[in-house]
């Protein structure tokens, strides 16, 4: 029997929110160390670890904290410690978490958090927007965005091993309500699925009372510098971790991934282009356009950190048009997404490509399939891009 076969057999199938799928993926990884602060949309995401933890699922310790703050400085200090932690927040949660999210970057601790993309505050909302998120991408964090709770589960699992193949930390992202609380089927790996692909979390060094050492003490500006440089050059090394933790997970269980997935690509002269869930409407915006003469293709990009530019430039193909869709905005800039793309673009000297920056589903308004082939026959209109604050108001 192929591993393939074997790993099918010992799956369950069962109906999960998105929040509950990365909740088993964390049991799964068996992280020792669990600090958690519960925050809408993803306090699910720690109830059902204290539900696997009572019905003996879970055998790590669940650490309730005074708050963000503290989960990350827990998270670190077990990490440093030689273990394998795991944490999920959102929003206002992640913010409060900045200082400490530079810490963990910075002393290499591949810490795995979950974080629900959720509007920032003022004003106050509890819906999709991936700015908290994106707001973090200096931080030295790796970022995963996935668009379904099957897809969720198997990146924490990816995560893990991508982690600490690399000893940076990893933030797995999803937008809140349309698939935190989505309810789908998904099928949960057999322990022994998760063994292959994950071993035990062995450090080659750590805090150790037999072996003193320090992290994150004070340093020279020489040694700061090759600090950086260092988890620069590990940022460089996480294209093809991703890439190959993605291809072993789907020798395992058929569902393999990459840094970005592509739809319809091959005779694309119009692409989409998006992160997250807002990229399933997306693609039937793109059947759409293929029905009406338009050849049509999309790119979803599931690793922004680092910024997949090589893979992002090879799979756009023949496109001369590519529009994307930033569900997030850097006030000042414009879309995030966008920007990555076009400096991608420009460094790859596919100057000649149009693209079009539209800032759709903003605070978690609703994106239709028609507001998207809207956006489409914007662009495909004759001229220059105009500048993104003179495009029209999307959604």
């Amino acid at each position: 029997m192929s591993a393939l076969a074997a790993s099918a057999r010992t799956a369950t199938h069962t109906l999960l929110t998105g929040d509950h799928a990365v909740a088993h993926a964390a049991a799964l990884a068996r992280p020792a160390v669990i600090p958690v602060y519960p925050i809408t949309p993803q306090t699910p995401v720690l109830e059902k670890l204290a539900e696997l933890r009572e019905a003996g699922a879970l055998a790590g310790d669940l650490v309730p904290v005074e708050s963000e703050h503290s989960a990350m400085a827990t998270c670190i200090a077990a990490s440093l410690a030689g273990v394998r932690v795991f944490t999920a927040t959102a929003s206002q949660g992640l913010a409060l978490m900045h200082e400490m999210l530079h810490y963990a970057a910075g002393a290499r601790a591949p810490v795995v958090m979950v974080n629900v993309n959720r509007t920032l505050a003022a004003p106050w909302g509890f819906w999709a927007d991936q700015t908290d998120s994106l707001a973090q991408r200096d931080t030295g964090w790796i970022q995963l965005y996935c668009a379904s709770p099957q897809e969720e589960l198997d990146t924490v699992l990816q995560a893990y091993r991508v982690a600490e193949t690399v000893l940076l930390p990893v933030m797995v992202v999803f937008e809140a309500l349309y698939v935190s609380h989505a309810l789908e089927p998904v099928a949960v790996p057999g322990a022994d699925v998760v063994a292959r692909f994950l071993p035990p979390y062995e450090p080659a060094w750590r805090l150790d009372p037999a072996s003193p050492r320090g992290f994150g003490g004070t340093a020279t500006p020489a040694q700061w510098r090759a600090n950086r440089l260092a988890m620069q050059a590990a940022m460089d090394r996480a294209v093809a971790a991703v890439a190959d933790a993605g291809e072993r997970w789907g020798e395992l269980t058929g569902r393999g991934y990459g840094a970005v997935e592509g739809y319809r690509l091959d005779d694309a002269e119009l692409v989409l282009l998006a992160a997250g869930a807002i990229a399933g409407t997306a693609r039937t915006a793109v059947d759409r356009l293929r029905e009406a003469g338009v050849p049509a293709g999309l790119l979803r990009l599931r690793l922004f950190r680092p910024f997949p530019a090589a893979e992002l430039t090879s799979a756009l193909g023949m496109a001369h048009t590519v529009v994307v869709l930033d569900r997030n905005c850097s006030i000042g800039s414009g879309g995030i997404v966008a920007a990555e793309v076009r400096a991608a673009l420009h460094a790859h000297d596919e100057t000649d490509v149009r693209l079009f920056s539209f800032l759709a589903g903003l605070g978690g308004v609703d994106v239709s399939p028609e507001a998207v082939v809207g956006m489409a026959r914007y662009a495909l209109r004759p001229g220059p891009p105009p500048a993104e604050s003179l495009l029209p108001e999307a959604v």
